[in-house]
């Protein structure tokens, strides 16, 4: 078996606990933290710059990185007006809409999945350098992204606008 197939299957459960973790976290009530909401704010659509420079000569895969971003972000507006807001003496507390949340990422793990089954099944011989010009991929990409960015500024927004208001 090749180390690049062996690094593959290590990761399968490190990969399988952090999606449990994550779509737990997504299921209830959670603590507004500002410092998360900021990194969100910077991390999503830094990396979404990244990917579109490694795919400028791809116009299809940009298209296609545009749609999801666009789509992200109405899925993230969507996202906040089905949110819950509590401020109480113990903090800032949001309860989000589950369903969205769990889907996009599961859409974006069922991608990263799949392509990596694809290298894996010949694609690590030959080093596939479209892994992340994928137009597909970066569709999905996009809509994880700016789903998460939109949400983390809309929670910034209402911690601001409570603060205002009290």
């Amino acid at each position: 078996m090749q180390t690049p197939q062996l690094v593959f299957y290590a990761l399968i459960p490190l990969i399988a606990w952090r999606l449990y973790s994550r779509i737990r976290r997504m299921v209830g009530r959670q603590r507004s933290r500002p410092w998360r909401h900021w990194l969100a704010i910077v991390l999503w659509p830094l990396l979404a710059v990244v990917l579109a420079m490694g795919a400028l000569a791809h116009p299809t895969a940009e298209g296609a990185l545009a749609a999801g971003l666009a789509t992200g972000i109405g899925l993230g507006i969507w996202g906040l007006r089905l949110t819950r807001f509590e401020r109480t003496e113990q903090g800032w507390f949001y309860t989000p809409s589950a369903h969205i949340g769990i889907a996009v990422s599961l859409l974006f793990v069922a991608r990263i999945a799949w392509r990596l089954v694809e290298l894996q099944s010949g694609g690590f011989a030959r080093g596939d350098p479209d892994f992340a010009r994928s137009p597909l991929t970066l569709l999905v990409f996009g809509v994880l992204a700016a789903y998460y960015a939109t949400y983390a500024a809309g929670l910034l927004r209402w911690r601001h606008s409570a603060r205002e208001a009290s």
